[in-house]
């Protein structure tokens, strides 16, 4: 907006111009200033008439090329073509389109999410290029229809989330989950098609869960003093010896109205059922991410030195730990070069073995399980030579490592060892929730975030 001023502003002189000249001459009479002041005026706007013209001409072109490269953003960022070029159709099935309303809407044009504007002159000057052609460029195989949407359902017809209704809550979530695990048993492949393009099974499933979970959970892990107090009770021991090192530890380095109210959390959170783990920390992400620069690395500290109170980690404070950092790390630091990326997967068997083992083994209560749930899964990386670690080779340090590696492969190779780990748990058509713990952590690392209601487990946890 600043450089099409300074384009305008011979335009903009000669307005202002005109106006003073017209009060001038009602109090001058028939003074010539006036006149000369009104002439000067009108020549100024005629001659930034050409600047206005020409100014249009060069935002809408700039602005072209930036929609472009925002749609190329958009499938960079989220690994989802699908998604931009649905928007797009959905917007070119709108009889009346995306216009706005309003007489400043030519000024910001140039930033809207579609063409904005109408005119006789926007076949010229126009800041975004035809649909037809963005969706052509996400979606080279696009039929040339745009998607209609079907008509919303009325909120008479929405199901409840207060548990009023005849199918209470509990019963209507192992409903659809009994529904969608089948597809899943059957189809492990399914499970990683619907990341990114949830069902409404999905979104019904989500308001299931957030109505069951205790309101006042729900509510401190929406602000920023509550994820971190609620974060803090996940890692909390069962030992009371344990227990007890871990609040006074927190008691001298945490927020004072953080351990108050963590302190107050923890009977709710203590008699919380598993499957509400995963949830509580998806909230508790946004508002962690609202956390001050020197407020962050205090809480990091705490959450390491928690878990290492006891000189263990297991696989759920590992996986916690894994899902925030991802999240978190990057927002309040730096992020490192990236590493070159492996080209040929058969560098990774041994790392692709490791993964495999530790998913096999965290939903098997012994080596003949496992063993069953590896062979089911090892054949989709196409990799010879996996073998089953026993439960007594597998360190967390080395799964870091291991992990390490395996985020620096292409994306086919990182969706293939998720697909791959989906069919480990679904082996015995059960998921337990160290195993979804588990699949989100690995999906976190890999940088392909899989939402708990797109998890097995989050159908249907054992």
């Amino acid at each position: 907006m600043g450089a099409l001023n300074g384009i305008l502003i011979l335009g903009v002189l000669g307005y202002y111009l005109m106006y003073s000249a017209s009060f001038s001459g009602r109090r001058r009479g028939n003074d010539n200033s006036g006149a000369a002041i009104l002439a000067l005026a009108v020549g100024l706007m005629v001659i930034g008439f050409a600047g206005t013209f020409f100014g249009g001409l060069i935002k809408a072109a700039v602005s072209r090329q930036r929609e472009y490269l925002a749609d190329a953003s958009a499938v960079q960022f989220t690994r989802n073509p699908a998604g931009i070029a649905g928007a797009l159709k959905r917007i070119g099935a709108l009889e009346s389109g995306s216009i706005v309303r309003n007489p400043g809407a030519p000024e910001v044009s140039h930033a809207f999410f579609a063409q904005g504007v109408t005119g006789f002159t926007q076949w010229l000057s126009s800041t975004h290029p035809p649909l037809a052609k963005r969706i052509l460029r996400i979606d080279p195989q696009w039929d040339g229809k745009f998607d209609v949407p079907e008509p919303a359902p009325s909120v008479e017809s929405q199901p409840p989330v207060d548990g009023t209704s005849s199918m209470q809550g509990p019963e209507m979530v192992r409903n659809m989950a009994t529904v969608v695990a089948g597809a899943a048993a059957a189809d492990a492949r399914a499970v990683m098609d619907q990341m990114g393009q949830p069902t409404q099974e999905s979104v019904l499933l989500a308001r299931s869960l957030l109505s069951e979970m205790p309101a006042a959970i729900r509510d401190a892990a929406r602000e920023p003093y509550g994820a971190r107090a609620v974060i803090y009770c996940l890692l909390l021991g069962k030992e009371a010896g344990l227990r007890e090192q871990q609040r006074a530890l927190l008691q001298e380095r945490a927020d004072k109205d953080v351990y108050a109210l963590m302190i107050s959390l923890m009977p709710q959170i203590d008699a919380l059922e598993l499957r509400f783990r995963l949830p509580i920390i998806d909230i508790a992400i946004p508002a962690l991410k609202q956390l001050s620069d020197s407020q962050y690395p205090p809480f990091q500290k705490n959450l390491a030195t928690l878990i290492n109170m006891d000189s263990k980690v297991d696989l759920f404070e590992w996986s916690l730990l894994k899902i925030l950092s991802r999240h978190l790390d990057g927002h309040f630091h730096k992020p490192l070069p990236a590493a070159a990326r492996y080209q040929d997967p058969e560098q990774l068997t041994r790392e692709f073995g490791f993964v495999l083992s530790v998913m096999a083994h965290a939903g098997a209560m012994d080596q003949n399980l496992a063993q069953r749930a590896f062979d089911a899964s090892a054949p989709t990386l196409g990799s010879p030579g996996l073998t089953l670690l026993a439960r007594d080779q597998i360190r967390i340090a080395d799964l870091d490592q291991a992990l390490g590696k395996l985020d620096r492969l292409a994306p086919a190779a990182k969706s293939r060892l998720l697909t791959a780990c989906v069919i480990s748990i679904w082996r015995d058509e059960r998921a337990t929730p160290a195993e979804v713990e588990l699949l989100r952590a690995f999906a976190s690392v890999l940088d392909c975030p899989m939402p708990p209601d797109m998890a097995p487990g989050g159908r249907r946890a054992a």
